[in-house]
């Protein structure tokens, strides 16, 4: 009997995972990671990068580095004017008016489904040297408020990856059916899912088995890349004023900025303060410069204070959609690398009334 993997295909990262003893298991990549980054590179050579390789070098390769590709998904190119805008890479009018992106690098112009596909093959790759067999039946999610022609976009991207799409499951519906929600007998259930890119709130409703969705809201440009570029506008800011050099006009500086405040991000989960430190970032005529500086968790958490904010209206209009109070819902389910931080994680109790995520 060939396994059936689920993918989570991310905005900014995808993770694949398998049923083993009756238990989902996700699938370390190549690289070690349970995550892989939505990204695909072309190199000057035209060589591909998916993953990792393509993130590690997108600041400094950021025309011909693809992030962000659902946020095109089953769109006409009259429908992403705004996602246009903020990334580097060129999008413009295909086939039916589709929008597609055209890669410098290799001259070609490709569909966010063939986009999508390169990183699903990754995913099949890696499970498929995990698990030592082929991969081919696979279950996919999607955020609720997809509309049937962003579905049918990731189901094909699915096909041209290889893959056999058994099903285009709700995101909020696989992460309630991953706590074993839908073992319950009636109840309400909100799903808070802040993700890399994107923030989801969903209300269901479950009883004996059944999912149904009653109400979504959320903000598709608040995620955790959001709080890093705080950190990498402080960093940069405090750099400045010491040394007078911007290093967020030096590419390669940018990179390592980027990298390393996700990692102080990160590290503040757990931790009081983290110190940033990266030697050699630039230089003048006196000679090299260094980076050595200390971010303690709460002046990470007023240099974000307003994307924290930011999160409460959705929650709300979610409740008020579904006509909730906080008071009715069950069980709260927190979703996406963002909610590991303690601020999310006391906002959510907060909006709760107390409830433990």
């Amino acid at each position: 009997m060939p396994k059936t993997v689920g993918i989570d295909l991310g905005t900014t990262n995808s993770v694949i995972a398998v049923m083993e003893g009756g238990e989902p298991v996700v699938i370390p990549n190549s690289e070690g990671s349970r995550t892989t980054p939505s990204v695909v590179a072309f190199t000057k050579s035209g060589e591909r990068l998916v993953g990792q390789l393509a993130r590690r070098q997108a600041a400094v390769n950021p025309e011909n580095t693809v992030y962000s590709i659902k946020r095109f998904m089953g769109r006409k190119f009259g429908e992403v004017d705004s996602e246009r805008k903020i990334v580097p890479y060129d999008v413009k009018p295909g086939k039916d008016d589709r929008a597609v992106v055209h890669v410098l690098n290799v001259d070609k112009d490709f569909t966010p489904e063939e986009i999508s596909a390169m990183i699903l093959q990754k995913l099949k790759a890696d499970a498929e040297s995990y698990l030592g067999e082929k991969v081919t039946d696979a279950v996919i999610t999607v955020p609720a408020y997809f509309n049937d022609s962003q579905r049918q976009a990731t189901k094909n991207a699915g096909q041209i990856a290889g893959l056999n799409v058994l099903r285009i499951i709700n995101e909020p519906t696989a992460a309630s059916l991953a706590y074993g929600l839908d073992k319950k007998a009636n109840e309400t259930i909100l799903v808070f899912d802040l993700g890399g890119g994107t923030y989801d709130v969903s209300v269901l409703d479950v009883g004996d088995g059944v999912f149904e969705v009653k109400s979504v809201a959320g903000d598709t440009h608040l995620g955790g890349d959001d709080y890093d570029r705080r950190v990498v506008d402080w960093l940069a800011e405090e750099f400045k004023k010491s040394n007078g050099i911007d290093l967020k006009s030096d590419r390669q500086a940018l990179q390592r900025l980027t990298e390393a405040a996700e990692r102080a991000k990160i590290e503040l989960s757990s931790r009081l303060e983290t110190s940033v430190n990266l030697p050699f970032i630039t230089a003048d005529q006196t000679g090299p410069k260094h980076l050595e500086m200390t971010l303690t968790r709460a002046k990470f958490e007023s240099l974000t204070a307003d994307l924290t904010e930011r999160c409460r209206g959705p929650f709300l209009a979610a409740l008020k959609d579904a006509n909730l109070t906080p008071q009715q819902i069950d069980e709260v389910v927190l979703v996406g690398g963002s909610t590991r931080m303690p601020v999310i994680q006391q906002l959510v109790k907060n909006l709760t009334g107390g409830k433990e995520p």
